[in-house]
């Protein structure tokens, strides 16, 4: 990972338009912290955490090998996201945030977990 420290609370995170959730987890996926506005148990936030870390090595590798073999760029990683339902994650280091879709400013999102 980048090792990018992050100034935004987790409390800043969720008063971010569309954020329901955001957390905090370590390199390899264990959760750190975690602060929830709907319904998500821990279980929920570790399962997460979990998923994200493995995301996250998966990205550096495929950037590792793509800059190596083809001189393209792509390190060191900053953000990613997946939308799916009426959801979106957006991972910037090992910050995350859960946001609603129809409510997300997904830019001003990114831009604020930029600072990670």
């Amino acid at each position: 990972m980048t090792g990018r420290e992050c100034n935004l609370s987790l409390d800043e995170l969720l008063k971010l338009e569309g954020v329901a959730a955001a957390g905090i987890f370590s390199e390899e996926g264990k959760l750190v912290d975690y602060k929830s506005e709907m319904k998500m148990p821990e279980e929920m936030a570790d399962m997460t955490s979990k998923f994200c870390g493995t995301v996250n090595m998966m990205f550096d590798a495929l950037a590792t090998a793509y800059t190596k073999l083809y001189q393209v760029n792509w390190v060191p990683q900053h953000n990613w996201m997946y939308s799916g339902g009426d959801w979106i994650i957006i991972v910037s280091g090992t910050r995350g945030v859960f946001v609603e879709s129809e409510k997300a400013d997904v830019e001003k999102i990114i831009k604020a977990l930029g600072l990670c």
